[in-house]
C-alpha cells in the first residue's frame, strides 16, 4: 500500500469502529509528538474536527515547545482542546508512595505514575461526557513494550496500531502535503513541523530521548521488526541478512519480553498493510 491507501484505511476503520460501538466524538490527549498529532488528525478526517477533544496534560517534564506544538496543531484543525495539569495529582501519589516504595517514588515507577496520571483525566472525560478515549501508540512501540501499561495503552482503538514508527512520520509527512477528498477538515498542513522534525521523547524524565531509551534509532529497529515480523526472519536470518547482532539480539529479546503487554492494547486497522 502506499502512503495515500494506508492513511485512507487507518481513517475509514476508526470510523467504522466508532459506528459500531455508537460513539460519535473522541477525546485524545495531546502531548505536541508526532503520535498524537496524526491520531488527533485522523480522527479530525474522520469525524470533524468539532467532535475532537484535545486534551493536554503538561507534566512535571513537560517542554514548552510541546505545549506550543500542541496548541498549534488544534488551531490548524480547528479543534477545541482543554489542559489539565498532572502535576498535582502526581505529586499526591509521590507523596502517598514514598513509604512503600522505600522512601521515594523514582525511576520507571515514577515515569509511569505520571502517564496514568494523564489516562485517569482522559477516563474522567471519555466517562463524563461519552466520548471514546483514542489511543495514540504505534506499532514499533507495542512491539518492543515501550509504553505503560493502564496508561498510554489505554483507549479503546489505536488508529496507528498498524504503523511503524517510521510509518507514522511518512502518513505525517504525506497528510501535510494533501487533503484527502473524504476530509472533514479544511487544514492543508494541520502538523506542525516542529512537531515532524523535534527528537521524540515522552518527557518523562529530565532530557528524556525515545531513541536512547530503546538503545535503536527508529530507522534500523523499524527494519528489523519489519523482517522478523513481516518476513518471518528469525534472529539467524536477520544476522545473515546483514543487521547487527547485538542489535537484534535486543530487539527480539524485548519483543517476546513484551508479549504479555500487547495482549492487553486496544484493536486497530485490522487489514494487513504488508502483503
Amino acid at each position: 500500500m502506499d502512503a495515500e491507501q494506508r492513511y485512507e484505511l487507518c481513517v475509514t476503520e476508526l470510523k467504522t469502529f466508532m459506528d459500531s460501538c455508537g460513539f460519535t466524538e473522541v477525546v485524545v490527549g495531546l502531548s505536541g509528538g508526532i503520535d498524537s498529532a496524526l491520531a488527533a488528525t485522523m480522527a479530525a478526517d474522520a469525524v470533524g474536527a468539532q467532535r475532537v477533544h484535545g486534551v493536554l496534560l503538561p507534566g512535571p517534564y513537560s517542554s514548552t515547545h510541546s505545549v506550543d506544538d500542541a496548541q498549534e496543531l488544534a488551531k490548524r484543525l480547528g479543534m477545541h482542546t482543554e489542559t489539565v495539569s498532572i502535576c498535582e495529582p502526581y505529586e499526591a501519589f509521590a507523596r502517598a508512595l514514598a513509604t512503600p516504595c522505600g522512601g521515594q517514588l523514582s525511576g520507571l515507577a515514577a515515569q509511569n505514575t505520571q502517564a496514568r496520571c494523564r489516562m485517569i483525566v482522559l477516563m474522567a472525560l471519555s466517562n463524563t461526557y461519552g466520548w471514546m478515549l483514542l489511543n495514540t501508540g504505534n506499532k514499533s512501540e507495542a512491539m518492543m513494550g515501550y509504553s505503560t501499561l493502564y496508561g498510554d495503552t489505554a483507549g479503546a482503538f489505536a488508529v496507528l496500531g498498524g504503523l511503524y514508527k517510521t510509518e507514522v512520520y511518512q502518513l505525517a509527512r504525506w497528510r501535510n502535503e494533501h487533503v484527502p477528498t473524504y476530509s472533514c477538515c479544511l487544514a492543508c498542513a494541520p502538523i506542525p513541523q516542529n512537531t515532524i522534525d523535534k527528537p521524540p521523547s515522552a518527557e518523562l524524565a529530565p532530557d528524556q530521548c525515545d531513541e536512547a531509551s530503546l538503545g535503536i534509532d527508529y530507522d534500523a529497529l523499524d527494519q528489523i521488526l519489519k523482517a522478523h515480523i513481516e518476513r518471518g526472519f528469525n534472529e539467524q536470518a536477520l544476522v545473515e541478512a546483514g543487521f547487527d547482532a547485538s542489535q537484534v539480539n535486543s530487539v527480539l529479546r524485548r519483543v517476546q519480553a513484551s508479549e504479555f503487554k500487547r495482549a492487553l492494547e486496544p484493536p486497530y486497522p485490522s487489514a494487513r498493510f504488508y502483503s
